[in-house]
């Protein structure tokens, strides 16, 4: 834990919440993080376990270290206006999907000099219960402390893949983004075909989460690709072939790689759309 930095959370919505959570007592005291939001019963709540609060963007900003923006898209442009006349000396981390991290540099910067010091990143919902993935892209201006301070923020709520060229971030998006939605509607799947096999809501609901879990902690625990895992569950003429014989003849595979282009390609129209 480190009592000299200070964190503030303009926006202390789901996500925000989940990193003030792992972040307070470990990362930095409670004290020295700031919560920014316009919800009262937010503040209270905040303030309630040690935290300074506002309802807008305030002098005490000046203080913090490093900034946590977890705003609506929608409304960046207009908080990182509000913010910027107290932007000192601070790294900046934006969790707002779709917003640009070049867009976002120019609206904190004075006159005609964009802020140097911005990362972009893309959390997941498991961040939720600690255990998301966050994919990073950081400005050429951001050194190797800057980035390290960022990896550290968002690793309290789970691991960090960091990418080369913010594009990739759409990609970041597509998978594991909206990744957690893919997993829920195959998991309703799974309950709804073990319900049509004979087998009771509450049966289905036990053997499909088991089932996914299972399988997921024995991918990430082995060196060995998925495809060698799935081959070795399939025997020849077997019941695991048969299902996947009808996955096959749907184009299975084609679907998920067709979805996760269209998530990209919504990912990249967003960022247009915000950056006007």
């Amino acid at each position: 834990m480190n009592p000299e930095l200070s964190i503030a959370f303009i926006g202390g919505g789901n996500m925000a919440a989940a990193l003030i959570s792992g972040l307070a007592g470990k990362f930095c005291p409670i004290g020295n993080i700031h919560v920014i939001d316009p919800v009262e019963d937010t503040r209270k709540a905040w303030a309630g376990r040690g935290a300074t609060v506002a309802a807008a963007p305030d002098e005490q900003l000046s203080r913090c270290n490093i900034w946590v923006l977890a705003v609506k898209p929608q409304i960046m442009k207009s908080v990182a206006a509000a913010a910027q006349p107290w932007l000192r000396d601070s790294l900046v981390i934006s969790i707002a999907a779709g917003i640009r991290a070049a867009d976002l540099a120019g609206w904190l910067g004075a006159e005609s000099a964009a802020w140097p010091r911005v990362v972009r990143c893309m959390p997941n919902t498991p961040a939720l219960i600690g255990q998301g993935v966050t994919g990073l892209a950081a400005l050429d201006g951001v050194g190797r402390q800057d980035r390290e301070l960022a990896d550290a923020v968002l690793k309290a709520v789970g691991q960090t893949v960091w990418v080369d060229r913010e594009s990739d971030l759409d990609g970041v998006t597509a998978l594991s983004g909206s990744g957690p939605a893919y997993v829920f509607l195959f998991l309703e799947a799974l309950i709804e075909g073990g319900q049509a096999v004979g087998l009771s809501a509450e049966q289905s609901r036990a053997l499909a989460l088991a089932t996914f879990t299972g399988a997921a902690s024995m991918a990430a625990a082995s060196a060995e690709p998925p495809a060698l895992l799935r081959e070795r569950v399939t025997s020849k003429g077997g019941t695991t072939a048969a299902a996947l014989d009808v996955m096959a003849q749907a184009d299975f595979r084609r679907i998920v790689a067709r979805a996760m282009q269209a998530a990209a390609h919504r990912a990249q129209e967003m960022g247009d759309e915000f950056s006007k």
